[in-house]
């Protein structure tokens, strides 16, 4: 059997109170005795009960992170940075997948919620009943939304995407391309329809006429954006340039111009949004519209942090700014 507190206090000569003051942090204890109790407890081998802790503290020093997806480098690189951010503030961070399952997410929620974390930082799915983000609401769950930026009651953390989407096909404008593709994400997500908005926006800017047919849905996934990319290219007029929405939608599209006997940038231009470690090992370089998921993970820690101190306080949506990376893929001017 093991240890008990009563063994600890014991040991310690102190009373149980001031054993469970000293573990669980609830009252400021002389330092002398809690290096005598934190010595006992040593010494007995009692085993601390994180969830009692918790308990004490109405804390449990964690944080859940539901992402939709971890075979997406864009979300992996996500992760890494909360991690981080967690590890600076002192927290613990519990990672589930969801795998792009809105009735997974609804689960992995309320596993979360069971688990008594302090807040959950959430890559959501779409889900036209909108069942999670009731069950947070109703739960009064401090939580922060990330990427798929949402007219909804919590705080959020994402990027430009219209913004950045327009930069990169007046990049493409700029050096002659007047036909010009997009491989777009799923149109359930908010980031997918912004940035359709965004190509859209430059084409009017630059007076090209808007084609639906050059908007080819990849399903943010690299077998959907081959065949979307196959689409395009089987067009009677096919385009010089594609942008893809995503960096799986970017590998899709480079899969399907290979197939095609296209060299990229000779035969045709490709950019993508999302950088990724090995976009600038490719022959050619890819040429990119890079996010900040650094600086995306620490502001989404940061925002949960202060809704979990401040859980009334004034929504916050933060939208961070891409940066367009020049490399080799969109070939000279023509």
């Amino acid at each position: 059997m093991g240890a008990k507190m009563s063994d600890v206090a014991r040991a310690a000569n102190v009373s149980m109170s001031t054993v469970s003051h000293v573990l669980n942090g609830t009252r400021k204890v002389h330092p002398d005795t809690v290096r005598n109790v934190n010595q006992a407890v040593e010494s007995v081998g009692y085993i601390r009960n994180s969830l009692a802790r918790s308990l004490a503290r109405s804390s449990s020093g964690a944080i859940g992170v539901a992402i939709a997806t971890l075979s997406n480098y864009y979300f992996s690189e996500t992760v890494r940075a909360i991690e981080a951010a967690c590890a600076k503030s002192g927290l613990m961070m519990i990672l589930v997948n969801t795998q792009k399952d809105p009735e997974q997410e609804l689960k992995a929620i309320k596993a979360l919620h069971e688990r008594r974390v302090d807040g959950i930082v959430l890559a959501s799915e779409y889900d036209p009943e909108n069942r999670v983000f009731n069950y947070l609401k109703a739960n009064n769950i401090p939580t922060v939304l990330i990427d798929r930026l949402l007219s909804t009651s919590f705080d959020q953390v994402g990027v430009e995407n219209k913004q950045s989407s327009q930069e990169l096909i007046a990049h493409l404008i700029k050096l002659g391309h007047r036909r010009i593709g997009m491989v777009s994400g799923r149109l359930t997500q908010s980031s997918s329809l912004e940035r359709i908005d965004g190509y859209r926006a430059a084409l009017a800017e630059a007076g090209i006429a808007y084609d639906e047919q050059l908007v080819c849905c990849g399903e943010s996934a690299i077998a959907p954006a081959m065949e979307a990319t196959r689409r395009l290219l089987a067009l009677e007029h096919p385009p010089t340039a594609i942008m893809t929405a995503n960096n799986l939608m970017t590998i899709g599209a480079m899969q399907a111009l290979r197939a095609a006997g296209l060299e990229v940038p000779k035969d045709i231009a490709l950019v993508g949004f999302d950088d990724f470690d090995w976009a600038d090992a490719f022959s050619p370089r890819l040429t990119v519209m890079a996010q900040p998921l650094e600086e995306l993970g620490a502001q989404a820690v940061k925002l949960l942090l202060k809704r979990i101190k401040q859980p009334d306080g004034r929504r916050q949506t933060l939208r961070l700014k891409p940066s367009l990376i020049r490399r080799d893929s969109c070939g000279f001017p023509k």
